[in-house]
């Protein structure tokens, strides 16, 4: 949760033309990498307590709540978060963020959990190691199935009407794929933990040597292939450097593996820092709203101090001026204000959601 506040606060303080892909600056690059972790596990993680919720109440039960929970963050993607993100109420441009991926991998696991669990699981390998192979098809290619294509694997702008755009920044299919492949390992939650966390490192342990391996193969994983660069820092980087829109294989690959080993290491983690981050982890919902806005806010305000205009901010378009901006050890900073203002209300929340078992708060 800390790692995804630090990349949107970097979002909306950075400098003009600053290009967070860089190999030749590490500090911005690795400020950008290290939150790749955040969406692969979010959804995974999903796909996991989806199954911890079945167990408990059934799949008839578990497909309406994803059915129900689907469609609502689809819903808050779009109007609560996309005024939160872009602060104008001028309801013409849209953007398909990670929210609306989860939503949209929820309403598709709602149906998944009926079949076997081996068939959502060879769906999942399915989906996440075979996408790539379509890299070569363009929407432009496909006529009336184009906007489909859009949906499902290619970043890209869709115009449903004469003054409606839709931007889908998360194509769905490799999310698809984790959040089913998180359900096929939900069972591992259920087992003794000596059993879990051998299984846990054997497959995170799995997956980042063969991230390793494919990737310095350039066979396949990935849409651009790596190059040796002129400094053994920037070649590593560009070794790392995998394309998250749509995440390939090798960036699922470089992230989940890594993180399933971070599951198995802070499971019996304890103590007064662990429980400051965890109030975050229990009120992710409300965590994720609010702190978009939060960090608007303050963008908004640093704006209007340092350059008397913030039109690019609150709906007027543009591009910020070119003495914008905050130095990326002041964006750590900004983060760090931004999580503690936080920390009270997700403390508050977080001790409602624990007293309180209203079926109406599981969707905040």
């Amino acid at each position: 949760m800390v790692l995804m506040a630090l990349d949107h606060t970097r979002h909306f303080f950075e400098p003009a033309g600053v290009n967070v892909r860089d190999v030749a600056d590490p500090a911005l690059f690795m400020t950008r990498w290290i939150t790749h972790f955040c969406a692969p596990l979010f959804i995974l993680l999903a796909g996991m307590s989806a199954f911890l919720y079945g167990a408990q109440h059934g799949r008839a039960a578990l497909a309406r709540f994803l059915f129900t929970r689907g469609l609502w963050l689809i819903v808050i993607e779009f109007t609560l978060l996309r005024v939160g993100w872009s602060f104008d109420l001028e309801f013409t441009f849209f953007v398909a963020q990670v929210i609306w991926a989860i939503g949209a991998s929820m309403l598709t696991l709602g149906a998944l959990v009926f079949l076997p669990r081996f068939a959502i699981a060879a769906i999942a390998l399915a989906l996440i190691a075979g996408h790539n192979l379509f890299d070569g098809v363009k929407a432009a290619q496909l006529g009336a199935f184009g906007p489909l294509w859009t949906v499902l694997h290619q970043q890209g702008l869709l115009q449903p009407a004469p003054h409606l755009a839709v931007y889908v920044f998360y194509p769905l299919v490799p999310w698809i794929g984790v959040m089913a492949a998180g359900y096929v390992l939900g069972p591992l939650f259920l087992a003794k933990p000596t059993t879990r966390l051998r299984w846990l490192v054997g497959l995170g342990a799995a997956l980042t040597i063969g991230f390793a391996l494919l990737r310095l193969s350039n066979l396949y994983g990935d849409p651009v292939a790596w190059q040796t660069q002129p400094t053994l820092s920037a070649t590593l980087l560009a070794f790392i450097n995998c394309e998250k829109y749509p995440p390939s294989l090798l960036y699922l690959a470089m992230t989940i593996g890594p993180g399933l080993i971070a599951l198995a290491a802070f499971e019996k983690a304890r103590g007064r820092v662990v429980d400051f981050f965890v109030v975050f982890g229990r009120v992710p919902f409300l965590f994720y709203v609010v702190h978009i806005y939060l960090i608007h806010a303050l963008a908004v305000g640093f704006a209007l101090m340092t350059t008397g205009d913030a039109g690019w901010l609150t709906g007027a378009g543009g591009r910020p001026p070119s003495d914008y901006g905050l130095a990326l050890p002041a964006i750590y900073g900004m983060t760090a204000l931004v999580v503690a203002l936080l920390y009270p209300l997700c403390r508050w929340m977080a001790g409602v959601k624990a007293r309180n078992k209203s079926w109406w708060l599981s969707y905040l």
